[in-house]
């Protein structure tokens, strides 16, 4: 009788991973991507959460486009929402009213696209500060920096080309005011324009479908692709940390990718997930049912865009009316604050990086971080840009602005000019006597050591607050702050226990031990590379 080989459940999963690595070849790469060290810092995961949101856009795009129709062909309007019962339409407007009021689950969909949209470029902005306030930029994250703003521009005509699907009331504006900047393009403009809109605004009907292509195929093509490019960069070049002790310009100290990174960013996926999920469900946005469908007569005041565009509405309010004309061209007004104004502004933030090394004769490799404080120039010129920026944001809602306090349009529009001009030079300076007060505060810790709250009492009767001494220096005279490039601390427990240092005031010693400096709850050094 034959005996029944026995197999071994326990031993499949080996048995199949090695199986897959002698045709694949694939575990030397594996293991040297799962002992890829993160250092771990929540200022690391604004990067995160612009992946997770794009993960989000993915996912419900493609809900999105199984339902929606980018026709410009007209129908009447027969679904649930009453008000527009009758009215004639295009199909893109009613497929998305459609979408809202009749597929089950399609108006979270809508809006958790949509928030995931802003939250996406929020994080974008908020990871490019972070880049550039610690000077993550600089050799040799030069590419990465580029690539960071390339992915906000692009990620900026995406939004345009959603935005401007649904054909209602206000999107249909903004495929006007497009169709407006690009004939202002001296030479190319008209041809541009009559390229992409086949004629006259609106033209035949094919705009709409030549942005729904470049929406659901091309543009997060070309995002997918820097994003990989920008990751694989990220894992080539390593990932720059905080000074801090064991840290240095070589190594990495933090967490292996697997298990525990992995682990956190997949719970932390979770959370930015059900974000978005309880914007989606709670919190209405873009209601195109109360804009009505799109008609050129029909623009009102408070047709704002989207957050990251409001900077060019802003620009265009407070353009003057200067037109210049030379060399049988017209350059009209609308030109300058929608192309060149970008145009300069994007073109010297893809530069700064490259900039900044040639101002400072830079050349060396920078994996430890910078804090503002210590770059005050830096410092001053982002809050500069940032102030230039949120002048040109505020003037893009001037309109409801003076409605709803009161004011004059005029007036709004003339206090942005001004504050346009004197808002930045304020902010630069503000940031800079700021940068160098928190120096001279770090200066006076390393002099008399770290503030307790203990207060003594002197035998003459003076009163005097206890300070916790720094590490003592060794026979060179340097400290291990000194060596190691920490921060200087402005807390008790950055420096160690508080009892050595309150010891020799209290209780006569003969030379009280320094306090030690903290050790890294989970320091992993990755010595291999040049890092």
């Amino acid at each position: 009788m034959k005996k029944r080989a026995r197999i071994d459940v326990k031993a499949l999963p080996g048995t199949a991973a090695n199986a897959a690595d002698e045709r694949l070849q694939v575990a030397r790469p594996l293991r040297a991507v799962f002992n890829k060290v993160f250092p771990d810092h929540w200022s690391f995961l604004l990067g995160e959460i612009a992946l997770f949101s794009f993960i989000v856009l993915l996912l419900t795009g493609v809900f999105l486009t199984l339902y929606f129709d980018p026709s410009m062909s007209h129908v009447t309007y027969n679904g649930s929402y009453l008000p527009l019962r009758g009215v004639h339409m295009t199909r893109a407007y009613e497929t998305t009213l459609h979408i809202s009021f009749d597929v089950r689950g399609g108006l979270i969909m809508r809006q958790m696209h949509h928030w995931a949209a802003l939250l996406f470029m929020a994080s974008i902005v908020i990871h490019m500060f972070r880049i550039f306030f610690t000077g993550a930029f600089r050799k040799p994250r030069e590419l990465n920096w580029v690539i960071g703003v390339t992915l906000f521009i692009v990620g900026f005509l995406a939004g345009f080309t959603g935005y401007s699907l649904p054909d209602d009331g206000l999107s249909g504006t903004g495929l006007r005011i497009a169709h407006a900047i690009m004939l202002s393009i001296p030479v190319i403009g008209s041809w541009t324009a009559n390229s992409l809109f086949s004629g006259e605004f609106p033209g035949p009907g094919a705009i709409l479908p030549r942005a729904y292509i470049a929406h659901v195929l091309l543009i997060p093509g070309i995002l997918l692709a820097l994003i990989s490019v920008h990751l694989g960069l990220v894992f080539k070049q390593k990932h720059t940390q905080w000074p801090g002790p064991g840290r240095t310009n070589t190594n990495v100290v933090g967490e292996r990718m697997f298990p525990r990174y992995v682990i956190k960013q997949g719970g932390f996926f979770a959370i930015v997930f059900g974000v978005i999920a309880l914007m989606g469900g709670l919190l209405t946005i873009n209601p195109i049912w109360l804009f009505g469908p799109y008609e050129a007569a029909a623009v009102s005041a408070a047709s704002q865009p989207d957050w990251y565009v409001m900077f060019l509405d802003g620009s265009t309010r407070l353009m003057p009316p200067w037109e210049i004309r030379a060399f049988g061209h017209t350059l009209p007004p609308l030109f300058w604050p929608t192309v060149v104004l970008p145009g300069v502004m994007f073109t010297l933030a893809m530069a700064y990086p490259f900039i900044e090394a040639r101002r400072n004769r830079d050349t060396a490799i920078h994996n430890l971080l910078q804090r503002p404080r210590d770059v005050p120039e830096r410092t001053a010129l982002g809050a500069m840009a940032v102030a230039f920026y949120l002048v040109l944001t505020i003037s893009g809602g001037n309109d409801p602005l003076a409605e709803n306090f009161d004011i004059s349009l005029n007036a709004m529009t003339w206090a942005g000019r001004i504050g346009l001009l004197i808002v930045p030079p304020i902010a630069y300076w503000a940031a800079y006597r700021i940068c160098l007060g928190l120096q001279q505060h770090d200066r006076e810790v390393l002099a008399h050591g770290v503030e307790t709250g203990i207060i003594r009492r002197l035998p003459n009767g003076q009163f005097v607050e206890v300070h916790q001494p720094l590490a003592a220096p060794d026979a060179h005279g340097h400290t291990e702050l000194e060596y190691t490039g920490w921060v200087v601390p402005k807390k008790m427990n950055r420096v160690g226990a508080l009892a050595p240092a309150i010891k020799g005031f209290f209780y006569p010693v003969e030379e009280p031990a320094p306090p030690a400096l903290p050790q890294a709850e989970r320091r992993e050094l990755e010595s291999s590379g040049t890092r």
